[in-house]
């Protein structure tokens, strides 16, 4: 009888380690594909030649925006974008940051800037309990993948001129 529950921790475990080794072994660009709502996103990833960076070693912080974000962009800002493969690289990796930064340590970022991988800084801010990327809300924050993690915005941000 004493054993029994020892077996039945060991069938839990058994059973739980494969689930888990998947969930790491899952980088940024799949992260975000399996997450359902940042199709847009992903796609575009593609469209600028970002997706085997993203799958790299990493770590990146990715403020990646939901579909509902790019569909409130003009259709005719995003058909450009699409076009000028530069301005869309540059726009995309406007999104990433070097390393791993999970919503605890972007909220100490509060009124400053964190300097994205397109090399222009982005502005952090926490109004209430709603943590800010410039003037897009952390809808979804600590999205974890093996190579780092994802914040998903509910806005399109912009590096400064575009």
């Amino acid at each position: 009888m004493s054993r029994l529950p020892w077996v039945a921790v060991a069938a839990v475990v058994a059973f739980a380690l494969p689930c888990v080794a998947v969930a790491q072994a899952s980088d940024i660009v799949e992260t975000a594909t399996a997450a359902g709502e940042l199709k847009t996103f992903t796609r575009l990833l593609g469209e600028a030649g970002l997706t085997e960076t993203l799958k790299g070693p990493g770590p990146f912080t990715v403020f990646a925006p939901s579909d509902a974000a790019f569909a409130q962009l003009p259709a005719e800002r995003l058909a450009a974008l699409s076009k000028d493969k530069a301005a869309l690289r540059q726009a995309l990796l406007y999104h990433v940051i070097a390393g791993k930064v999970m919503a605890a340590d972007v909220a100490k970022l509060n009124g400053k800037g964190a300097r994205t991988m397109e090399l222009s800084e982005a502005r952090v801010s926490l109004m209430g309990n709603t943590l800010m990327i410039n003037n897009a809300h952390i809808t979804q924050a600590d999205i974890a993948a093996r190579n780092g993690v994802i914040h998903v915005l509910d806005a399109v941000i912009m590096p400064p001129g575009r």
